[in-house]
């Protein structure tokens, strides 16, 4: 059994975001950046399936400029065997990247996508539905269990009303929620050792997909500031309140 992964190279979660002085996006130069955190459990998770031989290979994918392939080398010292760079540089939408994986999947052929539910800095969380649409595959989303067997998945996803577990035919689309697993630490010797591992380089246009945004950003701004609370002397006070000044009552 053959896994693609997806990694996605994002601004830090433990990096305060800071808008552009002309409000065109956030800023990136001299910004710490990493895996988006959902894909680090992707990585796990496909790693996990290897190790238990329920998987044969693992291959991670990352669409973006030249340093995604920072991001592929820190997958493969988590321990995917392989990496896939598609080179794009600037905003590439959900739809682009699910064409990006058809054509991967088409080159590849494998059984099973893994990917994070969402990354970090556009929250989208579209491209693993789009991809199981494009490609006609059955999908499981916000996974929090995984098991694959002959032919088949058993997926347990989080949902309102608290679990719903899905029986999925193969080949199938998987997103990962945040309580699947707990990603690993790439150790010093896995780290060294996936710097000899490889990383084959495309780019869209070789793949047939245009990765020209669809959506135009108008105007990046800060949420507003929060007013600072205030104390009541009394329940009296509170009702007064919340029904002449908040105007909730």
């Amino acid at each position: 059994m053959k896994i693609l992964v997806g990694v996605k190279r994002v601004i830090d979660a433990y990096v305060k975001v800071r808008v552009k002085s002309d409000h065109t996006g956030v800023e990136t130069q001299n910004v710490k950046m990493s895996m988006n955190p959902f894909d680090e459990i992707a990585v796990e998770e496909g790693v996990r399936l290897r190790e238990a031989g329920t998987a044969d290979e693992l291959i991670a994918v990352s669409i973006g400029p030249d340093q995604a392939q920072e991001t592929i080398r820190t997958a493969l010292a988590m321990g995917a065997d392989r990496g896939i760079h598609v080179v794009a540089d600037g905003r590439v939408e959900p739809l682009a990247i699910a064409k990006i994986f058809k054509e991967l999947i088409a080159r590849e052929n494998p059984d099973v996508v893994i990917l994070g539910k969402q990354a970090i800095d556009d929250d989208n969380n579209q491209v693993g539905q789009m991809l199981a649409a494009l490609m006609g595959w059955s999908q499981g989303t916000f996974a929090s269990k995984i098991e694959l067997g002959a032919g088949q998945a058993k997926v347990t996803r989080e949902i309102d009303g608290g679990l719903e577990t899905l029986d999925l035919k193969l080949p199938a689309v998987l997103t990962t929620d945040l309580r699947l697993n707990e990603p690993r630490y790439a150790s010093l010797p896995n780290i060294m050792k996936a710097k000899k591992k490889e990383i084959a380089k495309l780019t869209a246009d070789e793949l047939g997909v245009d990765t020209a945004p669809r959506v135009e950003i108008l105007k990046v701004t800060e949420p507003p500031a929060r007013q600072a609370g205030v104390k009541v002397e009394s329940a009296a006070e509170l009702v007064e309140k919340l029904k002449n000044e908040a105007k909730v009552i």
